[in-house]
């Protein structure tokens, strides 16, 4: 069980790095779902303080995602058209990757660009807004990669510091 425990703790940890890029999977809740997991085998010891702040700033990090962009648009006079826009943006890149990892930054731009400018903003504004909005995306999405590569970091250190108890056929 230990065995299955730690290989879906595993993945969870992909998962949530993965999905600190992608809109539709809380990244650090998966992440730290992944750190759960580990400290659920019965190799390694329960650490509940460990366990409480990691969930906590897993928790501030997701509610830090809906605010950051929120604050970077309405800072530069943008609207929920281009938060809107961001996203798709972001999608398109991801389902078409056309400029490969520069597509990440370019597609969520114009997306929030073309959402302003469908929201009746003129092109100065829209770029304007365009731009808070794509400001607060990358914050946020560089603040939830940070967080779940270093539960990663955490997760593989434990797991190594265990690694006798979790594979005993390897001794």
């Amino acid at each position: 069980m230990d065995i299955a425990l730690l290989l879906v703790g595993f993945i969870l940890m992909l998962t949530g790095i993965v999905g600190s890029f992608l809109p539709v999977l809380p990244g650090t809740p998966v992440s730290w779902v992944g750190l759960l997991l580990l400290y659920l085998t019965s190799a390694v010891p329960d650490d509940w303080w460990f366990l409480g702040i990691t969930l906590v700033v897993a928790l501030v990090v997701f509610a830090l995602d809906y605010i950051i962009p929120a604050v970077g648009t309405r800072k530069f006079g943008g609207t929920r058209s281009g938060m809107i826009g961001t996203t798709l943006g972001l999608v398109v890149a991801i389902i078409f990757p056309v400029l490969g990892i520069f597509g990440i930054i370019f597609w969520p731009f114009l997306g929030a660009f073309l959402g302003e400018l469908l929201n009746k903003a003129d092109q100065k504004s829209a770029l304007k807004a365009a731009f808070g909005s794509f400001m607060g995306f990358l914050t946020g999405t560089f603040l939830k990669f940070v967080v779940t590569v270093i539960f990663f970091g955490l997760f593989i250190a434990k797991a190594w510091e265990f690694r006798a108890e979790l594979f005993p056929w390897f001794n």
